[in-house]
């Protein structure tokens, strides 16, 4: 793969990005913020810079790590995967497209108080000039970027040192009129003046030592240009009238020739062609590097990822931005979309913020050369407030960043999904804590079991029955406890309850014992009861809550949909019973050594280890941890699936091995006992339980369902779902 070439200094990289920022954001929006605003203007660019810090900060310390073409469509794909990687490429390519043409058209309206020229065919014409330039190489880029802005700083500087004196304080009364939601929209607005302090990062792959240049450049620019904002609209304020440059189209012009006449104004149209046309340069080479980086991730077609042998640039990128500015320019009202733009660039200067955090939380390989202080408060901030800046924006802004985002997601679904298999460092992130979580759940079930209730709803043979005794006895024998096994007779409703029971004296004898000879076998306690009652489910969950048990035991066939909606005692104890439940689709229980529990593609069930590791202690055997395979996981996934197994192994007593197994199809092995995670009874899981199963096995099944004060919330089962 063709490399671009370093070639970009220090002094280059603060052109670039003084020269991204120093355009619309002091030459336009001032008289649009002064509408809003009042004075409060000035502290609305002081505040907007201040908001912008986060993202600065973030933005240097991954572009120290990946100095990469594409900028933050690399971090935010890097770290928040291919998906909000493809929304944050695209839109931040056409948001960076929409604010080079506005700067563009933005910069004849001074121009037009010199000589009269139409609009549009001057600005398509300089954008023809800067898509040359930027074809030719990032070198002449840079080189052009630094004259122009040491032009316009200096003729900005003559404006406000000549122009300072003639401030009228009166000019500032009645600073907060607009109150604090004034200031607030002001900010949302002005805040696009800024956009550009991080466009650097997207040329990484062309700066000479990243790791020193790169931060300097965002911080030192970002400093600079927020002093000199604050400068040049204080003046600007101080020296017009309140209220007479509002919504002009040359603010900066207008003042100037109040203070320093005819040969300010033409200083000051001067500095803002040049900072307009420097905003628009920038744009073009920032900008057309995004489909260049997307095509080599292979989000974009590959033909956009070329380089020219010649120039050392991306020609067809280039190409591409250089188009969709030259119609934008001759066929959209840019201004208004621009504003649209500009609500998009906010939300990804917060997911900028929310990609460090899973750079730093994930196992991806992360080694940046500088760090931002105050992690991750600082990037807290960040986030939280671009949010909060964003629902300042209006709707209609609002409304334009979701289509952007809509589209983008259509494509990724269409061209990126078949022909990329990858996930970002937060997935990674949220999955090992997920992994942390469910170890701490797996300790918090450790106390162990002390009595367990066996509810015997129908009429079973005696080797079934010993079956559950036998299951219950390996569960409570660990802590000397105690098996309580009742059998429970529903009668009609018309029926006495105490009919029968002469007829029922010499049974209960029987039961009681046959108790005691299961007693004597399992080495653990065993009590015998009957209970009739017009309500088995409601005896069975009464009893389990007089009792105090653990655990309720119970045989138990797999329920059915038309069991789920319309009634299963068994089920119904389930969803009431005031400890967890244990059903079993008993098929004997032989001294089960080989115990397999499965999350069924989630993390195993804390419960279900616990039973497990019960049973296989008992029994002198083993637990095999199944997962299911799954051909489309990522090296990144398989790798926490082992290590959240192998931290699992070492927390419990019996041995442990883990073993993929696949569930389309084919043998599967045979265990002694396979114990699971029930499905979760809302309406939601009994209608929608798509989980892997494991049919055909020949053993006994147990499932297991914790009560709901030990189940996790819905929102971490759905998360847990989708990562594991």
């Amino acid at each position: 793969m063709k490399e671009l070439e370093r070639d970009l200094g220090l002094p280059s990289v603060l052109a670039i990005s003084i020269g991204a920022m120093i355009g619309s954001g002091i030459f336009i929006l001032p008289a649009l913020a002064l509408e809003i605003a009042g004075p409060a203007v000035i502290l609305a660019y002081a505040l907007a810079g201040l908001l912008v810090v986060p993202a600065a900060l973030s933005k240097s310390e991954m572009a120290t790590a990946m100095p990469e073409a594409g900028g933050t469509y690399i971090y935010i794909e890097r770290g928040m995967g291919p998906l909000l990687g493809t929304v944050a490429g695209v839109g931040t390519w056409f948001s960076l497209s929409f604010k080079g043409a506005l700067a563009l058209v933005g910069g004849v309206p001074y121009l037009l108080l010199l000589v009269d020229l139409p609009l549009k065919p001057v600005a398509l014409g300089l954008a023809a000039v800067l898509i040359l330039v930027n074809l030719l190489g990032a070198k002449q880029t840079g080189r052009l970027q630094v004259a122009i802005v040491v032009v316009m700083l200096a003729a900005l500087g003559w404006f406000a040192a000549g122009s300072a004196p003639a401030v009228e304080s009166t000019n500032y009364a009645d600073f907060f009129d607009a109150g604090v939601g004034g200031l607030l929209a002001a900010t949302g607005l002005v805040f696009v003046s800024y956009a550009g302090v991080t466009k650097v990062a997207s040329v990484a792959e062309e700066v000479e030592e990243p790791g020193r240049n790169i931060p300097l450049g965002i911080l030192g620019s970002l400093a600079f240009t927020t002093l000199l904002y604050v400068a040049i609209v204080a003046v600007l304020v101080g020296v017009t009238d309140p209220g007479s440059v509002a919504g002009s189209l040359t603010p900066v012009a207008v003042a100037a020739e109040a203070t320093l006449g005819r040969a300010g104004v033409v200083a000051v149209i001067l500095a803002a062609i040049l900072a307009l046309v420097s905003t628009a340069n920038a744009g073009i080479l920032s900008s057309s590097r995004y489909p260049f980086a997307m095509s080599r991730d292979k989000l974009a077609p590959p033909s956009l990822s070329g380089v020219s042998e010649r120039f050392g640039t991306p020609v067809a990128s280039i190409t591409l931005t250089g188009a969709v500015l030259l119609a934008l320019i001759a066929f959209v009202p840019i201004l208004e979309i621009a504003k649209l733009a500009s609500a998009f660039q906010i939300m990804v200067f917060a997911l900028i913020n929310l990609a460090v955090v899973a750079f730093r939380e994930g196992n991806a390989e992360y080694e940046p050369e500088f760090t931002s202080p105050l992690y991750p408060w600082m990037q807290v901030f960040g986030a939280v407030t671009g949010a909060g800046l964003l629902t300042q924006m209006g709707t209609v802004a609002l409304a334009g960043a979701v289509v952007i985002t809509v589209a983008s997601v259509v494509w990724y679904v269409l061209y990126v999904r078949p022909r990329v298999n990858r996930e970002g460092a937060a997935r990674d992130a949220i999955r090992r804590q997920v992994s942390r979580d469910a170890l701490t759940d797996v300790d918090s079930v450790a106390g162990g079991t002390h009595e367990v209730l066996v509810a015997l709803t129908k009429n079973v043979d005696e080797a079934r029955e010993r079956a559950l005794v036998a299951l219950a006895a390996d569960l409570v024998r660990p802590h000397d406890g105690r098996v309580v096994a009742v059998r429970f007779e529903e009668i009609p409703d018309q029926a006495p309850l105490t009919e029968d029971a002469t007829a029922q004296s010499s049974a209960d004898v029987s039961f009681e014992t046959r108790a005691e000879s299961l007693s004597a076998e399992f080495g653990v306690e065993v009590e015998a009861d009957e209970i009739v009652s017009h309500d088995t489910k409601h005896a069975i969950v009464n009893f389990a809550d007089r009792r105090e048990v653990d655990s309720v035991v119970a045989e138990h066939e797999p329920l059915r949909l038309r069991s789920r909606l319309f009634g299963d005692p068994i089920d119904w104890v389930v969803r009431h019973a005031p400890c967890d439940v244990l059903l079993v689709d008993n098929l004997g229980y032989d001294d089960p050594e080989n115990v397999v529990v499965t999350g069924d593609g989630e993390p195993y069930p804390p419960l279900a280890l616990n039973v497990a590791e019960a049973v296989a202690a008992a029994n002198g055997g083993s637990i095999s941890l199944w997962y299911p395979a799954n051909p489309d996981s990522t090296d990144q996934q398989l790798r926490t699936i082992r290590d959240y197994q192998s931290e699992l192994s070492e927390m419990l007593s019996v041995p442990v091995r883990a073993e993929s197994i696949r569930t389309d199809g084919g043998q599967l092995p045979r265990p002694d006992m396979l114990v699971r995670r029930g499905a979760d009874h809302r309406l939601r899981g009994a209608l929608f339980d798509d989980r892997p199963t494991f049919p055909g096995l020949g053993c006994t099944t147990v499932t297991v369902h914790p009560h709901e004060t030990r189940r996790p919330p819905l929102v971490r089962q759905l998360v847990e779902r989708y990562l594991l």
